[in-house]
């Protein structure tokens, strides 16, 4: 069964699927009616409700942004105070970057990627309802600091010291802190689901070079989420218990410093602009071949300027804070690396336009918001090679030429792309086509009144205008620029506001659709619109980039159930898993059916957070609690009754895996990526605050290599022995290795719990009296918190072992142990060499 590539079959000789069969399918898949629908877990569903809120969302900030421009139409203007104009713009940053941007472009990739992959669903279904009710609840929870009139006035940026207790006594900030955090966890499970769901569910012979181009851009966007959200997260997390416990991080008065928080916020805020831009531009990518009735030029150059974006983004954030006394050798590197960022993007442009050259262009709606994003992003990406030189960065820093650059990236790079994505697939969620008409007009206005609006500002921004003013003195030459930028955010308003019609129109009014209205040739368009709960009726085998294009009676052997998995005779919602570079078929994954258990963590999450905001502690100790026994009913799954499956066209696979590779031991996999850079982020803030310290760590903060440190050391190299049996045992599905190898660790992990918590008391400070002890506690309280969730691991092992009548071939549990136990291990003995041998060896 492993050598799955040579059990492919002729897709020609395939099984009738009978009406009862087909019923019975169409049963199993449906979706849940009445109040039942919140517990639905279809991707459609799920995508559908992202997009639809984040959109909700856009118009919020966009209501805010005509009140910012209101407020500066002309000078001195007293329509907004100095409060009230610092918490809209704040909002209204923060509701675009958090609330918009990011989970717009990660709903596309949950609603589009299954079909154009050519699976039914996501790997993890239940995990991305719980995405979508985290963002749904973190943004109300942000939009709710509005009612009791605390809403966040820091910037969307929050930099420190202006954000700390002292200077912001209230909860403004914490409102920012904790709803921020909350959203991220959506964006982290989205990547964490479609990283996995690209990796193994891809249709059979969809190898990576045949790989619908948005995937590619998922894929690496999903990456950079990974790394990227976890610097903010920590950031986050140590400026909350800054100013809920006293416990200094950026206080200089005790060891820390603010920009501290500069480098953590841009460590994430700098890749988060390519987080944006590169789903926006994947979608483009997608849709020009169709609209240009031609093939994509450069595939293979293009998946490169992706992956080298994705690396390269990450070397930028000092892009942002050349004017905070960064030494110039490095400012030269930071500089150098900006330049370069801009290759890849080039690479792209190039393509796009020769695939317009090459084809034979439809110059509808969605091709005019095409082509209109590449103008705008061209002229973005100008102004960004400008301000990557570090002169003229520091004549135009905080004015509002970088307010004109960054727009012209953001809404450029990813509103226009937008726009023309829903125009384009629209039809395939409601079956009707929009307006050509509307759809013209409202092109025209966002795209003049995008130019009026910020082309002005480049301006005023050499006219020397600062950002954030609420508003500013007559005679400086800037009042018919920001009368002509308010003038034209109005004329932009008003083509969204045409938009937004023309999509309630097309729904009752709108022509029909049917099957592919853009006669396209992804696996997208493979069945009716609407399209079905499950996406595909039947999984295909693909042989080419284009396969509605380049094989002839595909759709028909699809739609008629003459592929891969045509029935569900057993009651189960079933896919299949396929290798990670040839896409050859390996097991058959089943999924869960609806579920009320996401929203259920979801509000136990809800419940965590709003404990912390109002300082009840017992409210955020029963909600986190809470979340963990659902979480423990989330992972229970019963075995399978049967150990294999008739596939179709004469192939039978195994039901599940529990192997080192499925699908669930890659999940987390990917969930230790995220962890680790927490980690990795935690290490930083420690190296950082020693090379801006005059002394470190402080005199008489020391920690002294004592009897509870050599124990801990000891026990941790010792689970690394075990994790080693349990691992062998588990890899080899050998029962007693795997249950003896679980009962080791549990007086090992135990016992180092024990140690940790002794050494802790050894410590000679208190984590409140400098920023040294501080952390130290928190990197040895990061490998304690592992230890524990190690043992929990091994206790849930046993019971699915001797409750779950689990058996080890189909249950993972062992290996998913023996994963987060090496991890720990190895945030164990970075932890104790960072605490104990740094000191002394750097010092």
């Amino acid at each position: 069964m492993n050598d799955a590539a040579e059990k492919f079959r002729s897709p020609l000789a395939a099984e009738v699927v009978g009406p009862e069969a087909e019923a019975q399918f169409e049963r199993v898949w449906e979706k849940p009616s009445g109040w039942r629908r919140i517990s639905a877990v279809n991707n459609s569903v799920i995508g559908r409700r992202f997009i639809l809120t984040t959109f909700m969302f856009f118009l919020a900030g966009g209501v805010l942004a005509l009140l910012i421009r209101t407020q500066l139409i002309v000078p001195e203007n007293d329509l907004l105070s100095t409060e009230v104009y610092n918490q809209f713009f704040t909002m209204h940053g923060t509701t675009m970057m958090f609330l918009f941007a990011v989970p717009m472009m990660e709903a596309f990739g949950v609603y589009l990627i299954p079909s154009m992959i050519g699976t039914r669903d996501l790997c993890f279904p239940r995990l991305s309802a719980f995405g979508y009710w985290c963002f749904l609840f973190g943004g109300l929870l942000l939009y709710s600091s509005f009612l009791i009139g605390s809403a966040p006035d820091g910037g969307w940026f929050m930099y420190v010291p202006l954000t700390t207790k002292e200077f912001s006594p209230g909860i403004n900030q914490d409102f920012w802190l904790l709803g921020v955090t909350f959203v991220e966890i959506a964006s982290i499970t989205g990547a964490l689901e479609l990283i996995v769901t690209i990796l193994r569910m891809r249709a059979p012979g969809m190898s990576l070079h045949r790989m619908a181009i948005f995937a590619w851009y998922m894929l690496a966007v999903s990456f950079m989420i990974i790394f990227g959200f976890p610097p903010l997260i920590l950031a986050s997390i140590l400026l909350e218990a800054e100013r809920a416990f006293g416990i200094p991080f950026y206080d200089v008065t005790r060891g820390g410093d603010p920009l501290l928080w500069q480098h953590l916020f841009w460590i994430f805020g700098h890749p988060e602009v390519y987080i944006i831009f590169l789903p926006a531009a994947g979608l483009v990518s997608a849709m020009l071949p169709t609209l240009s009735r031609g093939p994509l030029v450069g595939y293979s150059l293009l998946v490169l300027a992706v992956v080298g974006t994705a690396f390269l983004s990450f070397g930028l954030w000092v892009h942002h804070m050349y004017a905070t006394g960064i030494p110039r050798l490095a400012l030269s590197f930071f500089a150098g690396a900006s330049l370069a960022v801009s290759i890849p993007s080039g690479i792209q442009v190039f393509a796009w336009i020769a695939t317009l050259w090459e084809g034979r262009p439809l110059l509808r709606t969605p091709l005019l918001f095409v082509i209109g994003f590449i103008i705008i992003f061209v002229i973005g990406g100008l102004t960004g090679v400008m301000v990557a030189m570090v002169p003229f960065d520091w004549q135009v820093h905080d004015t509002y030429f970088v307010v004109a650059h960054f727009h012209y990236v953001l809404i450029g790079g990813m509103v226009f792309p937008l726009f023309a994505a829903l125009f384009f697939y629209l039809p395939r969620a409601t079956g009707r086509m929009l307006s050509e008409t509307m759809g013209k007009i409202s092109f025209w206005m966002l795209f003049i009144g995008f130019n009026v609006s910020f082309f002005p500002m480049h301006l005023t921004g050499l006219l020397g205008m600062p950002r954030r003013v609420y508003t500013y003195p007559a005679g400086l030459g800037w009042d018919w620029l920001n009368l002509t930028s308010t003038l034209g955010a109005y004329m932009f308003a008003a083509g969204a506001v045409v938009f937004v019609v023309n999509v309630f129109w097309h729904v009752r009014w709108g022509e029909p659709a049917g099957d592919n209205p853009w006669e396209a040739g992804g696996l997208e368009w493979a069945n009716p619109s609407p399209i079905p709960p499950y996406n595909i009726r039947s999984i295909p085998r693909v042989t080419s980039y284009n396969p509605l294009w380049d094989q002839p009676g595909l759709h028909d052997r699809i739609e008629s159930a003459r592929e891969y998995l045509p029935t569900a005779t057993e009651g189960k919602r079933e896919v299949l898993a396929t290798s990670v570079v040839g896409a050859a078929p390996e097991y058959v994954l089943r999924l869960p059916s609806p579920s009320f258990v996401p929203l259920l963590a979801a509000l136990a999450t809800a419940a965590t957070f709003i404990g912390f905001l109002i300082s009840k502690y017992w409210i955020a100790a029963a909600g986190a609690a809470t979340f963990l026994l659902i979480l423990l009913f989330w992972l229970w799954e019963e075995p399978h009754e049967k150990h294999e499956k008739y596939v179709g066209n004469g192939l039978t696979l195994p039901i599940g895996s529990g192997s080192t590779g499925a699908h669930d031991w890659l999940g987390c996999l990917i969930f230790i990526f995220v962890d680790g850079a927490v980690f990795a982020s935690l290490v930083y803030a420690y190296f950082y605050l020693w090379t801006s310290a005059a002394v470190w760590p402080p005199p008489g903060f020391a920690p002294e290599t004592g009897t509870s440190a050599i124990i801990v050391l000891a026990l941790t190299v010792l689970s690394l022995i075990v994790v080693g049996l349990t691992h062998w045992a588990a890899s080899h599905h050998n029962r007693r290795g795997i249950l003896l190898g679980l009962f080791l660790s549990l007086p090992v992990l135990g016992g180092l719990a024990y140690a940790l918590f002794a050494a802790w008391g050894e410590l000679p400070f208190n984590l409140k009296s400098h920023a040294y002890g501080a952390l130290v506690v928190f990197i040895g309280g990061y490998f304690a918190l592992h230890v524990l969730l190690s043992l929990c691991s091994a206790l849930f092992s046993l019971a699915r072992f001797f409750i779950g009548g689990a058996v080890p071939h189909k249950d993972v549990s062992a290996l998913v142990f023996t994963q987060l136990s090496l991890y720990s291990a190895v945030v164990g003995l970075v932890a104790f060499a960072v605490i104990y041998l740094s000191p002394t060896a750097f010092g």
